[in-house]
């Protein structure tokens, strides 16, 4: 696939993982209309990750939209690496979406009618890979986040951690540079959030991957590389967790 790269050079010549410039988005609410991001900047570094904390209402899930592909924004530019994914074609920003970018929500979306290593499996199968690789790759992924005799079982039939570490398995299966995560621990309880952070983190520090990782969970965000918030329609950085 032949993407136009026409990054402008900034501060930092070398491109980062992730990077938004200059974002804006809106959306109309009746006759008014709701200002969202005034020019939001980020920047990801591959293998870092990052806490997104910020209060509902402020433009979480519109910020992970726009880095994640599945929204454009009204300006601005979203670069992965080098490419700048704006002015791309919608068939263009799903394959980068399919190849390049892992998501995992705070409800596991596992498909119940398949297994662990199936659901895992999936992605890789959708991409082109030959069913006897992408059960290897599963098999090893699951092994890594510790399932690697939970493999044969369905969604049902595991714990809610053992049903996120499945979805953090599909997440990276084919190899993503960015993960995106949703309050992925939201519905555990403290000792299992705990469990699948650490968990996550050995896989991010292990393949590289830049990660930002929306939560509320101080605890958590005061454990990754730092973190950040929304505050007026702008990315802030936050000095100190507490």
């Amino acid at each position: 696939m032949d993407m136009a790269v026409n990054r402008e050079p900034g501060s930092n010549d070398a491109p980062a993982a992730l990077e938004l410039s200059g974002i804006v988005r809106s959306f109309d609410e009746g006759e008014k209309k709701l200002h969202i991001l005034k020019g939001a900047n980020l920047r990801i570094e591959a293998g870092e990750m990052v806490a997104l904390v910020a209060p509902s209402g402020t433009g979480k899930s519109t910020l992970l939209h726009l880095a994640g592909l599945l929204e454009r924004p009204d300006e601005g530019d979203v670069f992965l690496g080098p490419v700048n994914c704006s002015d791309l074609s919608d068939d263009e920003r799903t394959a980068i979406r399919r190849n390049d970018i892992g998501f995992v929500y705070q409800f596991h979306h596992l498909l119940p009618e398949f297994t662990a290593q199936e659901n895992v499996m999936m992605p890789q199968m959708i991409r082109g890979l030959a069913k006897s690789v992408a059960a290897e790759r599963a098999d090893e992924l699951l092994a890594y986040l510790r399932l690697g005799d939970r493999g044969s079982h369905r969604p049902s039939e595991l714990s809610g951690g053992e049903q996120q570490r499945v979805a953090v398995a599909r997440a990276v299966a084919n190899a993503p540079r960015i993960l995106l995560l949703d309050e992925p621990t939201g519905n555990l309880d403290p000792n299992t959030a705990n469990y699948v952070f650490e968990a996550l983190s050995a896989l991010v520090r292990a393949s590289g991957v830049a990660t930002l990782f929306a939560t509320h969970n101080l605890e958590l965000a005061g454990r990754m590389d730092r973190a950040i918030t929304l505050e007026d329609g702008l990315v802030k950085e936050l000095k100190a967790i507490s």
